[in-house]
């Protein structure tokens, strides 16, 4: 399994756009399904989207439905996240998620992730 390394996080108002990116290192997670989830101190970690290794199945959460955006570069094995209309809830550590088991990557319970990287929402 590849290592994953996000980035792209940082201090935006409310209404702004950040995107993130996580790129894999070592093997080619081939066959693998990619996801981001986040992470607030002291409440359970929400998987917010994710995506097959065609592209073609995609997953969001209600909560950012309509607003983010997860696609993929299978080539360059990396992985975006275009958030739009931030939102002071969507404040927290966003780390990315590999696995081959849709259940483990909406659960956000996989062996693989990043080290995050951290998105703050100022209203």
């Amino acid at each position: 399994q590849a290592q994953l390394v996000e980035s792209g996080g940082g201090l935006v108002q409310a209404g702004g756009s950040l995107r993130l990116s996580c790129a894999a290192f070592g093997r080619t997670s081939s066959g693998n399904i990619m996801g981001w989830v986040r992470q607030v101190p002291g409440k359970e970690r929400e998987c917010v989207a994710a995506i097959d290794w065609s592209g073609e199945i995609l997953d969001y959460a209600d909560a950012v439905k309509g607003r983010f955006t997860i696609s993929r570069d299978n080539a360059k094995n990396i992985v975006h996240l275009q958030m739009n209309r931030l939102k002071p809830e969507d404040t927290a550590v966003y780390y990315c998620i590999a696995d081959s088991s849709w259940s483990r990557i909406l659960s956000a319970r996989v062996d693989y992730w990043g080290r995050g990287t951290q998105v703050t929402v100022s209203s």
